[in-house]
C-alpha cells in the first residue's frame, strides 16, 4: 500500500481493556519490534525536535536557516532497532486523542505521512493509535473529519468469552476464573458514583489481582481483616470487591476442604465424593477450577522438557559430524550455546520473546552447558569420546521426562474419574472436557501422550452434544 494510503490503525475502547496488550501479542506472533509511546507526555518540542541554527551555503550565497533536530518518538526507532536487530515493526501511541494543543496541529501530517517535521519514520514500520472515547477520560480532544479520515478505527469492547481464552493461555489464578465464569457480568463495569467520581472494574485490574495473588505462598495466606483492602485496591467497585472477597475465602477453604492433591493421586474418600455430589453450583465451579488448574500445572513439567530434550536432539545432531572429526566441545556445541543465548538477550530486549520461548531457550542454553561440563569432568572434550559422554547425558535428559508424563497422565484420569463418580456425565463434565481441550497446556499434552479418559469422555459428549441439538429443535 503506498505510504499516503496506508491510513494508521486507530483501536478505540475504555481503559484497561488490553489495547496495548493485543499490539503486544502482535508483535510477538509476527516477530517484529514494537515501540510505545503515551501522547499525554509528548509536547511539541519532545514530538517535534528542538530548532537549531544551521549555516547553508547556496552558489556562493551563505545564510543561516533553522531546522529541527530529531523528534524523540522517531529518533527511539532508530535506537531500538540498533540495540535489537530488528528492522521492521509496530510504533504504538496511546492516548492518542489526549495530545497537547500545541501537538494537536502536526498530528495530521504525521498520521498521513508518518513523519514528525522532517524525520519520518523508517519505512517498515506502521503506526497504530489507541484511545479511549471521551466519556472515560477527560483530557480527550474529539478528532475532526479530517483526521478521521486518515485512519482506520476498529472499537474494541470488553468481552468476557475472548478474555476467558486469554486467560487460560496465562495461566490467570483460578479464583479469578472461576469467579468471573460463575458472575461474568463483574468482568467490566464503569459506572458513575452517587456522590461524584466513578466506580469501575476492568480487564487489567483482574489480570494485576491474579498475579499479586499467585505472588503470596501457600504457606502466607492473606489475613481476612486485610485481603478486602487488597482487593479493593486492584477491584475499584465496592460491590464486586466485596463480592469476590467473599468468594476468595470460599475458594481458599475449597482448596483445603477437598484436598485436591488426594482427588488427583486417586484418594479420596466417598465423603469428599458425596460432599461435591450435594455442593451447590458455586461450589462446584470452584472446584473444577481447582482440580483443572492443578492438573494443567502437571502438564507444563512433562511438556517443557520435551521441547527442550527435541531442541538438544537437533543441536547434537548437526554437532555429531564435527565432534567425530576431531572438533572440540567448544568448537561445536560451545559455539551453539553462546550463538542461541546472544539471540535470546537480542529478543528479551525487543520484547519479542513469549515467555514460554524465553523459559525454553534459556532451559535449553542451560543444558547444553551441562553437557558441556559434564564432558569436562569426564575429561572427554575431543571427538568421538566426547560425542559418547554428550550422548550419555542427553539420554539421561530424555528418560527423566517419562515419570513426568505418567504423574501428569495419571492425575487428569483421576480428575476425570472423580467428576463422573461425583456428577456422572452432566455438565460438569462437558465443563472439564471442554477446558481440557481449550487450555493450551493440557491440548499440548493430550496431542503429544493423549489420555484415554479423556478421549472416552470426549467421544461421549460429542453424541451427547448431537442429542441436545435434535432436541432443541424439538
Amino acid at each position: 500500500i503506498p505510504q499516503v494510503a496506508q491510513r494508521p490503525l486507530l483501536l478505540m475502547g475504555p481503559p484497561g481493556i488490553g489495547k496495548t496488550a493485543i499490539m503486544e501479542q502482535i508483535a510477538q506472533e509476527l516477530q517484529i519490534g514494537i515501540v510505545s509511546y503515551s501522547m499525554t507526555h509528548h509536547t511539541r518540542q519532545s514530538a517535534l525536535g528542538l530548532p537549531r541554527i544551521v549555516h547553508n551555503d547556496f552558489e556562493g550565497f551563505e545564510y543561516d536557516s533553522s531546522e529541527y533536530t530529531m523528534s524523540e518518538i522517531v529518533s527511539s526507532i532508530y535506537d531500538y532497532m540498533g540495540e535489537t536487530g530488528l528492522h521492521a515493526g509496530i510504533l504504538f501511541l496511546d492516548e492518542i486523542n489526549c495530545v497537547s494543543e500545541t501537538l494537536y496541529p502536526s498530528m495530521l501530517q504525521f498520521l498521513q505521512f508518518k513523519t514528525f517535521g522532517r524525520h519520518r519514520v523508517p519505512h517498515d514500520w506502521i503506526i497504530v493509535c489507541a484511545g479511549n472515547p471521551p466519556e472515560y477520560n477527560k483530557s480527550v480532544h474529539e478528532f475532526d473529519i479530517v483526521t478521521l479520515d486518515r485512519l482506520r478505527e476498529i472499537e474494541v469492547e470488553p468481552e468476557y468469552a475472548a478474555w476467558k481464552r486469554y486467560a487460560a493461555q496465562k495461566g490467570i489464578h483460578p479464583a479469578v476464573t472461576t469467579f468471573l465464569e460463575a458472575k461474568p457480568d463483574c468482568f467490566y463495569l464503569v459506572q458513575s458514583k452517587p456522590g461524584g467520581g466513578k466506580s469501575f472494574v476492568t480487564a487489567r485490574g483482574w489480570e494485576d489481582l491474579a498475579e499479586a495473588m499467585i505472588a503470596y505462598p501457600d504457606e502466607q495466606k492473606w489475613e481476612k481483616p486485610k485481603n478486602r483492602d487488597l482487593i479493593g485496591q486492584f477491584l475499584r467497585d465496592d460491590e464486586i470487591a466485596d463480592s469476590f472477597s467473599v468468594y476468595y475465602n470460599l475458594f481458599d477453604k475449597y482448596r483445603s476442604d477437598y484436598q485436591i492433591m488426594n482427588i488427583l493421586s486417586g484418594a479420596a474418600g466417598l465423603d469428599i465424593i458425596n460432599r461435591a455430589r450435594a455442593a451447590e453450583f458455586d461450589e462446584r465451579v470452584a472446584l473444577l477450577g481447582l482440580m483443572l488448574d492443578a492438573v494443567a500445572n502437571a502438564c507444563a513439567p512433562a511438556l517443557e522438557p520435551e521441547e527442550v530434550v527435541i531442541s538438544l536432539r537437533d543441536i547434537l545432531r548437526d554437532a555429531k559430524p564435527a565432534l567425530l572429526e576431531g572438533a572440540s566441545i567448544d568448537e561445536t556445541v560451545g559455539i551453539v550455546a553462546s550463538t542461541r543465548e546472544q539471540a535470546l538477550a537480542r529478543k528479551v530486549a525487543s520484547g519479542t520473546a513469549k515467555p514460554s520461548y524465553e523459559r525454553k531457550e534459556s532451559l535449553v542454553i542451560v543444558k547444553l552447558k551441562h553437557l558441556m561440563e559434564q564432558c569436562r569432568l569426564a575429561g572427554t572434550v575431543v571427538g568421538e569420546e566426547a560425542f559418547a559422554t554428550i550422548s550419555d547425558a542427553y539420554r539421561e535428559e530424555v528418560n527423566a521426562i517419562d515419570p513426568l508424563v505418567k504423574t501428569a497422565d495419571s492425575q487428569m484420569t483421576n480428575a476425570i474419574k472423580f467428576i463422573e463418580e461425583a456428577w456422572g456425565n452432566g455438565r460438569e463434565m462437558l465443563v472439564t472436557v471442554a477446558e481440557l481441550t481449550t487450555r493450551q497446556t493440557t491440548t499440548q499434552f493430550i496431542a503429544h501422550y493423549g489420555n484415554e479418559a479423556y478421549y472416552a469422555h470426549n467421544d461421549e459428549l460429542q453424541v451427547d452434544e448431537h442429542v441436545c441439538h435434535v432436541g432443541g429443535l424439538r
